[in-house]
């Protein structure tokens, strides 16, 4: 008896399209420079908006923006706490892919 046909994916170990699509996406949320640095700043402590503002010297309206785009791509999560929100990233696998992206850009570029 024959074997049943690979599809082209495992003939050639590609991922699945939709996989593929959802890559894409996490990647793009990492491609603006505001929200590398929401994200740095929440890998060290939960924040809120007023929080993030005041560090990175940008509109409450902007981070909010920022903090939107994370939340679509499942980086950040929130909880209200009474009138506060307070942003922190969504879980550990968020932490581990920006630490191996900070590690990969200072080999790359001989940071120290």
């Amino acid at each position: 008896m024959a074997e049943p046909k690979k599809s082209k994916q495992e003939d050639y170990h590609l991922l699945d399209e939709q996989v593929e699509r959802d890559v894409a996406d996490l990647f793009k949320a990492f491609s603006n420079p505001t929200r590398i640095k929401i994200l740095f700043a929440l890998k060290h402590r939960k924040l809120t908006v007023s929080e993030i503002s005041e560090m990175l010297s940008m509109s409450q309206s902007a981070i909010s923006h920022q903090l939107h785009e994370l939340k679509l791509a499942r980086l950040v999560k929130f909880e209200k706490q009474g009138r506060k929100v307070i942003y922190e990233l969504d879980d550990d696998h968020i932490h581990d892919i920006f630490d191996l992206a900070i590690e990969h850009v200072k080999e790359l570029y001989h940071y120290d």
